[in-house]
């Protein structure tokens, strides 16, 4: 297959440590690719590149076979893009902001922007100037979207979303690979690149970690269960049969990484009056932790 995407050693040295570092990976066609690691990782500094605004220091990437830098305008009619950090005309409504991009991008309409609308309830007649933070990253969705582009890149599309417009997201991305659109997505959450790629990179301090399938980062993924008993003493009498079992007055924690032992707990959990019980999936430094152990 030819990749949609190619890097090939990208750097970008700001010096004293900041950029990033010798990346290399591909992207295949109709393939949700995800980026994970915190802020300050490198994620942005590398979509950044991508999209031709960032001149690599060596090295660098193609998309479509493409060289993002020279060609950008080439590569950009080709793909929706939503950056981390929103810079919207204020002056404009909602709707003024899209008609002007689609008008940019010499679209005749604006493809799917009122479906798009209707399912992040969007209303695009107000002011850019009196969104909130989460209504203006509804237009910059929406404004990513409404071309079907072959090509997203995606630079943390969630931020200031509530849980159902996460939700609708993740529903709409995989719609669009469905289709066949080829898509990077960058996040610090684990559980939005879970839902949605089919590989992730994990970036660290600028540098790639690894690449590997989703599934791969599932295994070892570290989660909490978290038991509430009646007593104390009803705690430390689990914890006597599940010697890891961390108690704090009538609660117990129990980490288990993999589904290995799931079975063995429940069954153990089954034979004690528990009054209440949730998990914790995991934060993106258990993720890290999991997977690589004493090396990170």
């Amino acid at each position: 297959m030819n990749p949609v995407i190619e890097v090939q050693g990208l750097t970008k040295d700001y010096g004293q440590g900041r950029g990033v570092f010798d990346l290399t990976f591909q992207v295949e066609k109709g393939e949700v690719f995800g980026f994970l690691g915190p802020n300050g990782a490198g994620k942005t500094t590398t979509i950044r590149q991508l999209m031709g605004f960032v001149r690599p220091t060596r090295g660098g990437a193609r998309i479509l076979g493409k060289d993002c830098f020279r060609q950008a305008a080439a590569i950009q009619a080709h793909t929706g893009y939503l950056p981390g950090e929103l810079s919207l005309m204020d002056d404009l409504t909602g709707d003024g902001f899209l008609r002007f991009m689609a008008q940019m991008r010499g679209m005749k309409g604006l493809g799917s922007a009122e479906e798009l609308k209707e399912l992040f309830r969007l209303d695009g007649r107000q002011s850019l100037r009196k969104m909130s933070k989460g209504t203006r990253q509804k237009v910059g969705l929406v404004c990513a979207f409404m071309a079907h582009p072959e090509l997203l890149l995606l630079d943390e599309p969630t931020s200031g979303l509530d849980p159902l417009m996460q939700n609708r997201f993740i529903e709409l991305l995989l719609r669009e690979k469905a289709r066949g659109a080829t898509i990077l997505l960058s996040s610090h959450m684990f559980e939005e690149l879970e839902r949605t790629c089919d590989r992730v990179a994990i970036l660290r301090a600028g540098h790639l970690a690894a690449v590997e399938p989703i599934a791969a980062l599932r295994q070892t993924r570290t989660k909490r269960y978290q038991f509430t008993f009646p007593s104390p003493a009803s705690a430390a009498a689990f914890s006597a049969a599940w010697p890891d079992a961390k108690v704090e007055g009538s609660s117990a924690s129990v980490a288990l990484t993999g589904q290995e032992e799931l079975s063995r707990l429940l069954s153990l959990v089954a034979g004690y009056d528990v009054k209440d019980m949730s998990v914790d999936g995991g934060s993106l430094e258990d993720a890290f932790l999991g997977y690589y152990g004493e090396e990170v």
